[in-house]
């Protein structure tokens, strides 16, 4: 089991900038493939960024490239996403997924949190 806890979701004007966290227990973290995936509500999960075991492959949304990085710290069991330049289209509860392939499948990730919620005002 690995267990995932986000944080560092809130509101922010248009054109700012927030870094989520996204702290992992249980297995070892370094063995899986770390993804972000956001929500709006009435709309399904997409995927947002991922980031291989190494931290040295990274994938994004186009919506949200150039805009949004993902990096991690194995030694601290922690997954990051960056985001500059909001947009109110970027409003979604926000949640970090681990899995043992890349894909950008939410169905194919084994483990969840429980999500943070971003909101931006225009």
């Amino acid at each position: 089991q690995v267990q995932l806890v986000e944080s560092g979701g809130g509101l922010v004007q248009a054109g700012g900038s927030l870094r989520l966290s996204c702290v992992a227990s249980g297995r070892t973290f370094s063995n899986y493939y770390m993804a972000w995936f956001r929500q709006a509500p009435g709309k399904e999960r997409k995927f947002v960024g991922g980031i291989d075991w190494s931290g040295r492959t990274t994938d994004y949304a186009d919506s949200v490239k150039g805009r949004f990085t993902i990096s991690r710290d194995n030694a601290k069991n922690t997954v990051y996403l960056r985001m500059s330049n909001l947009k109110p289209e970027d409003t979604a509860v926000y949640s970090c997924a681990a899995g043992t392939i890349f894909t950008t499948s939410p169905t194919t990730y084994d483990y969840w949190g429980q999500g943070t919620q971003v909101t931006v005002s225009s």
